[in-house]
């Protein structure tokens, strides 16, 4: 079976600074891999790496085993295959929830008007915001724009969802519903991968947990493993300031 995702001894440096040292790393068809660990180890550039927003310095990135670093790789028509949520939004200020959802239908996809509009509604509904169609981004609190940020990938019929930290721009009490669109699809059988710091989602709905320090991966296994009984002093440092900020 083909890898979802499979990345090969990739390195990436900005200048002097060498954030990903070597990642050997796969991603099965359905899985949720969430990817832990502190500030600055790399997470988010290893998975900005994947959907090539970033070029590797060194190694091989697959998606769906297709080699995106390869020079001649179209990158755009892979990229379709692929839905992104960042940290921040990223939504047109100057568009509805609706036409936000519709725009990239249309553009990439090439699908009609009607067409984009009716799967824009299904997706809007799907994450519990169909009733925010004619709302602005101004208008909706930022647990709604993240929501209509994930409708507006799933739009798009994507193999692989990738997440960067989509809760971490949110008020606590807004990161409930976000999480909740997220479990729905790991239950649907998305494969997903997720830079989260939210240790419940990781233990509730990971089929592996990787955990990063340093620009390395230091462990990974199902979460009962990494977050149950990490084997590395590295792991249990990290999980104790998240679980036990107090402690």
């Amino acid at each position: 079976m083909t890898h979802a995702v499979e990345v090969r001894d990739l390195h990436k440096s900005f200048g002097d600074n060498h954030v990903l040292k070597g990642i050997d790393f796969t991603i099965e068809p359905g899985q949720v891999v969430c990817v832990i660990g502190p500030s600055g180890s790399g997470k988010s550039t290893l998975l900005r790496c994947v959907n090539m927003l970033e070029t590797p310095t060194r190694g091989k990135v697959f998606v769906a085993g297709t080699e995106l670093t390869h020079p001649d790789a179209d990158i755009d028509r892979i990229r379709r295959h692929v839905g992104m949520v960042f940290q921040q939004f990223n939504l047109f200020p100057h568009l509805t929830a609706l036409q936000n959802v519709m725009i990239s239908q249309q553009r990439v996809l090439k699908r009609s008007k009607k067409e984009a509009e009716i799967i824009a509604r299904e997706n809007l509904d799907k994450v519990g915001v169909g009733a925010k169609c004619p709302a602005y981004p101004s208008e909706l609190s930022g647990g709604q724009q993240q929501r209509v940020a994930i409708a507006r990938a799933l739009a798009m019929n994507p193999d692989l969802m990738l997440f960067d930290e989509p809760t971490s721009a949110l008020d606590p009490e807004l990161v409930g519903d976000v999480l909740t669109v997220m479990r729905k699809l790991a239950e649907e059988g998305m494969t997903m991968m997720v830079v989260t710091h939210e240790m419940g989602f990781a233990r509730e709905v990971a089929d592996r947990v990787v955990f990063m320090d340093g620009g390395v991966i230091v462990e990974e296994g199902t979460p009962s493993q990494v977050i149950g009984a990490p084997q590395h002093e590295r792991t249990r440092t990290f999980l104790k300031r998240v679980l036990h900020p107090e402690g």
